[in-house]
């Protein structure tokens, strides 16, 4: 197999930007989900309530910061809080993390572009931060502003058979993933248990849970539209669901290291026998 793209998304549920390599660190991909939108009272806001932040796009910045930009609303350079200053306990499903404000113009410009009140936060130290659910993960296992692991990896050749399912085919973007692998069979991601990417020196990763997916991949990562027909998630529900009811695309990923990966890199898999809970 090969590493066929890497996806960014500095702000949690904006929208994601492609890049050519990136640094791995044990939280995930660097730059990758540092920052998070909330509501006034520190709540995390994603697409499933706000399907509009798709039209949002998020780049890095020079010093950790982020350019937050609209067709719309035009752009907005947010820098990186200074280290050592205020922070806020901030809700991530259920789990309270100490965060730092990015400043009234952040909280004025999105809270314009989305028509709410919102803010917008920053995740100084990951490695203090959050431990991944220990029913999957390691004790010294982190996670940023993730749902719940560091990366998602997902088969380029499992859309391609959904896609023959669907009246309408949809793009990767729906499904957000970090790493897109090329060259194995549809739906193999279900036995993978550890993927080398790179080679020697490269970069060893953990699958410890088929991703459960949600209404955000209905929704056009473009404009943020989100059709009545449910698609391609009512399709997905009829044939990829556990013994829990869960529909499963795609596989959370743990760095076993650090190093760098890039597109175009050769992976390697070890793979075990699909067991239960998954498919």
């Amino acid at each position: 197999m090969k590493l066929d793209s890497i996806t960014i998304y500095p702000v949690k549920s904006l929208r994601g930007i492609a890049v050519q390599e990136a640094a791995v660190e044990p939280w995930g991909l660097a730059g990758d989900r540092r920052w998070m939108v909330v509501d006034a009272d520190h709540r995390y806001l994603t697409q499933r309530e706000l399907p509009g932040m798709a039209r949002i796009a998020a780049a890095p910045a020079g010093d950790g910061g982020v350019v937050l930009s609209a067709f719309d609303a035009g752009a907005l350079r947010v820098p990186a809080p200074e280290a050592g200053g205020p922070t806020v306990d901030v809700l991530v499903w259920r789990d309270r993390v100490r965060a730092q404000p990015a400043g009234r113009d952040a909280d004025a410009w999105l809270s314009d572009a989305l028509g709410r009140v919102c803010r917008l936060v920053h995740m100084g130290d990951p490695a203090a931060a959050r431990p991944v659910d220990p029913a999957y993960g390691q004790p010294a296992d982190r996670v940023s502003f993730a749902d719940g692991f560091p990366l998602l990896g997902v088969n380029a050749a499992s859309l391609g058979a959904l896609n023959t399912r669907l009246a309408q085919p949809v793009p990767m973007a729906r499904f957000r993933p970090n790493l897109v692998l090329s060259g194995a069979a549809p739906w193999a991601e279900d036995a993978w248990r550890l993927l080398q990417i790179g080679g020697v020196g490269g970069v060893a990763f953990r699958a410890v849970k088929l991703c459960a997916r949600c209404v955000i991949i209905t929704t056009d990562q473009e404009t943020g539209a989100r059709p009545r027909d449910r698609e391609p998630l009512r399709t997905l529900s009829s044939f990829r669901r556990d013994d829990r009811g869960r529909v499963l695309f795609g596989q959370n990923l743990v760095p076993d290291g650090v190093g760098r990966i890039a597109v175009g890199d050769r992976v390697e898999t070890v793979e075990a026998p699909v067991g239960p809970g998954q498919l």
